[in-house]
């Protein structure tokens, strides 16, 4: 005990085995490491991202490219005075496709041409509410017989703009169409107040007042149809109305008043017949008149009143976007018999997927579909406007 604590520090301790091999290659071995993340850091910032890019398409890169001053027109000013800009107008937009062939998409801000407050049109189907009752002018086209639909710049077309938006699900889905609003002032009003914004509205070309009445249609949320009179076999007993399309006039003449139908309102998805069984049995007379309507971005609801139409047929070689109603809802006008014929429709599209319906604007109609409509949601049933029934070329 004494020894030791004389003892000279150190002196006496007993030799432990150092290991200085381990610690070289601790040292070593973080060096690679270093070593390798420095060498990966360089090889991934001078290896490129691997990305090319890609042309977008004429359509998108319209939209996509800033002009230096783009004039106000028409086309590009809201109702109100206020410029209306794409959704992209704010943006930079470029499209780069990977090496396995994917499409990847890059938005960084730019400001926008012009200065103070723009109105954003962002939706691509169906339109803000709050503007519905106006038109989109870049789908109008001025002509002698007033402002006629078109296909936009940008290759929007009415029956999109104007559809009433929907659920887009797999369900059971019912559209109803109430026509003859316009030719009644009192049933016209009575209709749009008391029917769900999800019944489509179909306006006589031959009405009165109707651009008032498809203003207020609109803001109540329903998609809009415009009926054009057409020749039906006891032509001229039974007479349509003025500028009725017959198939003994001239091509030239009928297209003359198919536009004159049109220029009557706007915001419309689609033309629907008013009568016109051997106008409809007559591909001849048709095509070039369906030719038409489909160049506009329309749809054509053939009511399914004639078992001698050519639409589909015509429709198909003229790529027109097309619908057939399944069931006249009011052949009998008694409430309880239209909740019957509702009843059936229902059958239909429960079979089928979907089902059309078509009632005119008569009382009893109103009240049956006000009726049935606020249960059929309970059943599983969406009611939707018949533009999103179509047979549509572009998206088979």
């Amino acid at each position: 005990m004494g020894t030791d604590l004389h003892a000279p520090l150190g002196r006496n301790r007993k030799t432990g085995s150092r290991r200085p091999g381990v610690l070289r290659l601790g040292r070593i071995a973080a060096s690679l490491c270093l070593f390798t993340i420095g060498g990966f850091s360089l090889y991934t910032a001078f290896r490129g991202d691997g990305l090319e890019r890609a042309k977008p398409p004429a359509a998108e890169q319209a939209a996509i490219q800033p002009s230096n001053k783009p004039p106000t027109t028409a086309a590009n000013q809201a109702a109100d005075g206020m410029p209306r800009a794409d959704p992209r107008s704010g943006a930079n937009v470029e499209q780069m496709v990977t090496g396995d062939g994917s499409v990847v998409t890059k938005y960084s801000p730019r400001p926008r041409d012009g200065g103070g407050p723009v109105l954003v049109d962002a939706m691509q189907i169906g339109q803000d509410p709050r503007m519905a009752a106006q038109p989109n002018e870049a789908l109008l086209e001025e002509t002698a017989f007033g402002r006629l639909p078109i296909v936009g710049p940008d290759g929007r077309r009415p029956m999109d703009q104007y559809a009433r938006p929907s659920s887009q699900a797999r369900g059971i889905r019912v559209a109803i169409v109430v026509s003859g609003l316009g030719l009644s002032q009192t049933g016209t009003q009575r209709a749009i107040a008391e029917l769900p914004e999800e019944i489509t509205l179909a306006f006589a070309a031959s009405g009165n007042s109707l651009q008032r009445w498809m203003q207020e249609a609109r803001r109540g949320g329903h998609e809009i149809l415009l009926q054009v009179p057409l020749e039906p076999f006891d032509y001229p007993a039974n007479d349509p109305g003025p500028e009725t399309l017959l198939t003994g006039k001239p091509v030239a003449r009928n297209i003359e008043n198919l536009h004159k139908a049109m220029g009557e309102i706007t915001n419309y998805t689609g033309i629907m017949n008013y009568l016109g069984g051997r106008f409809l049995s007559d591909p001849s007379a048709m095509e070039p008149v369906m030719r038409d309507i489909g160049k506009r971005g329309l749809i054509f609801l053939d009511d399914g009143t004639s078992a001698q139409s050519k639409t589909a047929d015509v429709a198909k070689g003229t790529e027109l976007p097309y619908a057939f109603a399944d069931l006249q809802l009011d052949g009998q006008l008694d409430v309880n018999a239209i909740l019957k014929k509702l009843d059936e429709l229902e059958r239909i599209a429960r079979k089928n997927g979907q089902a059309i319906g078509i009632a005119s604007a008569f009382d009893e109609s109103v009240d049956a579909i006000a009726k049935w409509s606020e249960e059929a949601s309970m059943r599983g049933i969406e009611i939707v406007g018949v533009a999103a029934l179509s047979n549509d070329p572009r998206n088979p």
